[in-house]
């Protein structure tokens, strides 16, 4: 059973799309999350507001993970 150059390249693009998506979310996270330990220690009160905007980047990865399952059902 022979595995052609199509699939192979499929795969690595479907990987590309979780992967990319995925550090791009962590750094978007890291920024969000050291700032609004900031503003959590000065203002307790906007606890639900930061959990919100840490939330929001997770979104880029649903996305990408959507992107991979198209590529790979249609791509192949």
């Amino acid at each position: 059973m022979e595995i052609g150059l199509g699939v192979g390249l499929t795969a690595i693009g479907a990987g590309l799309a979780v992967g990319l998506a995925a550090i791009g979310t962590g750094m978007a996270q890291a920024r969000i999350g050291s700032a609004g330990a900031g503003v959590i220690a000065e203002k307790p009160e906007a606890l639900g507001a930061i959990i919100l905007l840490i939330a929001i980047p997770e979104t880029m990865v649903i996305l990408g993970f959507a992107v991979a399952a198209m590529i790979l059902l249609l791509g192949g």
